[in-house]
Parts: C-alpha cells; sequence; structure tokens
C-alpha cells in the first residue's frame, strides 16, 4: 500500500523555503572555497522518530540575498553512517529547499551539504559540514515560513513551464495543508523523497530537452490532478480521514491509468479477432 501510495502522489514534493538573509537561519557557514554562505534550520527542532524540515539556503557572501539556481546534493550522518542521502544532484531554481528527515537516534549528527554548480554551471565540488544534536534540548527556531512558497514538484514544474503555474500551485497546497497535517502523510513524504530524488531531476531535464516528452507527462499528469481535486470538497482532520480518502483517490486513479486501458486494449483485440 505505502508503494501505491508513492505513485499516487509522485508529483508532491519537498517545496523551496524563502529565508532571505543569513538571520533566518540558526547556523550559517561559508562553503568550502568561500564561494557561498550556506544557511541551516531544522524545523522543528530534531528529536528521535519525528519528522523535521531541513531548511537550507545558499547566500550570497556580502550581499545577504538568496543565490538562485544551485546544484546540490544532502546528506544526513550518524557515527560515519548515511541515515538520509546522498539523494542525487539536484537544482533549486529559487536557491532555498526543505527536506524532510526522519532521525532515529539522539545524539550529534552531520548534514553534508555539497554543491557543484550555480546558475547552471558546474564549479568544483564544495563541501560543508553542518553538526547537530538530536534529542538533546536544542534551542532551534523556526525557519520563516512564506505564504508564497515557490517550487513544488519537479516534473511537473517542468511539464507546466512554471513554479508558479497553477497546476504546481495546488500540488504543493495538497502536500502543505492536506497531506503533511496528518503524521502518515509526514512519514510517507520522508521516505518518498529519497525514491523521488533517486529519479526527478532526470525526468525534469528530458521535458525541457523534449517538448514532445514534456507534452505526454502533462496530458499524463491531468487526470491525476483532476481526481486530487476531491480532496478541497472533504475535510481532512484525522489519520483515519487521511488514509480513507487516500486510499480511495489511489484506487481511483489505478483504474483510471490501468484497469480502464486494460479493458480498452481487450475489448479492441476481441474485437479485431471478430
Amino acid at each position: 500500500m505505502k508503494y501505491l501510495l508513492g505513485l499516487m502522489l509522485l508529483p508532491l514534493l519537498l517545496s523551496p523555503a524563502f529565508a532571505e538573509s543569513p538571520e533566518d537561519y540558526e547556523q550559517v557557514l561559508p562553503s568550502e572555497n568561500g564561494t557561498l554562505d550556506i544557511g541551516l534550520t531544522v524545523d522543528p527542532p530534531a528529536k528521535v522518530n519525528e519528522v523535521s524540515k531541513l531548511h537550507i539556503g545558499w547566500i550570497k557572501p556580502g550581499f545577504n540575498k538568496i543565490q538562485e539556481h544551485i546544484d546540490y546534493r544532502i546528506t544526513v550522518i550518524k557515527d560515519g553512517q548515511n541515515i538520509f542521502g546522498p539523494i542525487p544532484l539536484t537544482h533549486t531554481s529559487v536557491g532555498t529547499v526543505k527536506i524532510p528527515v526522519e532521525f532515529t537516534s539522539n545524539g550529534e549528527h552531520q548534514i553534508k551539504v555539497e554543491m557543484e554548480g550555480i546558475l547552471f554551471q558546474p564549479i568544483p565540488l564544495e563541501i560543508t559540514y553542518f553538526t547537530i544534536n538530536v534529542g538533546e534540548g536544542q534551542t532551534s527556531q523556526p525557519s520563516q515560513e512564506n505564504n508564497n512558497e515557490g517550487g513544488g514538484c519537479l516534473i511537473a514544474t517542468a511539464a507546466f513551464g512554471s513554479e508558479m503555474a497553477p497546476q504546481v500551485q495546488f500540488l504543493r497546497e495538497i502536500r502543505d495543508n492536506t497531506v503533511m497535517n496528518t503524521q502518515s502523510g509526514t512519514t510517507f513524504m520522508t521516505g518518498f523523497n529519497q525514491f523521488y530524488y533517486s529519479f526527478s531531476p532526470y525526468v525534469a531535464d528530458y521535458e525541457r530537452e523534449n517538448p514532445v516528452f514534456k507534452e505526454v507527462v502533462k496530458v499524463t499528469l491531468t487526470p491525476m490532478l483532476t481526481s486530487l481535486t476531491l480532496l478541497n470538497y472533504v475535510q481532512v482532520d484525522t489519520e483515519e480521514e487521511m488514509l480513507g480518502y487516500g486510499i480511495g483517490i489511489i484506487l481511483l486513479n489505478i483504474g483510471m491509468y490501468f484497469v480502464a486501458p486494460a479493458a480498452a486494449i481487450i475489448a479492441i483485440k476481441n474485437r479485431l479477432r471478430k
């Protein structure tokens, strides 16, 4: 069932945050060669078996402004072992990201931030390490949220041409205001991130390079977008409601994407035989 939920909620992804200056972050460190400053806030403070978001932003030194268009990787390390990531090299157009991570043990963790590109230009690898303590009385302050958060699904953004496209904003609203408001939805998004990051940047890049493929993806996403609008007409306040409506929409999409085409193919084959 978890994998079916993954297929259903494929476009719902990490959304970049819009912090504007170093003061918006708990920790700010220079990148390895001093090219940029990197800010990190963990919100809410990291606790065992709970999901926290890593708010990460790349900042122009001396200007206190976010640097747009960054290619990056993120890894979370505990006692020399990777507990999250590394995600494949990924692009953020707005220069900030929010990455949900579930910490499974107390103690010191390292957040490894790798940067390999700025404004679509490759640069020598620069690595920055942050240290956070999980479950040890952190005093972190929640990062400031912006109601006009940009970003969203890499695949949908490439398909519809803009992070501000109505379809992408709709997906973001469903994720933030419905899915992430329940523990089951939040837990799913945390586990789903690693799977999604393994292919979405490549699909999005191919969409930009191939207009025909882009249109195919757009058409493919349309039935799912239509089914997700059903969540606008129901009240989802409990875990049971989230699971119930989620399973219902999953089954609806299975019918649209698999059952109906299979039935049509069988009907056509039967007609041709006659």
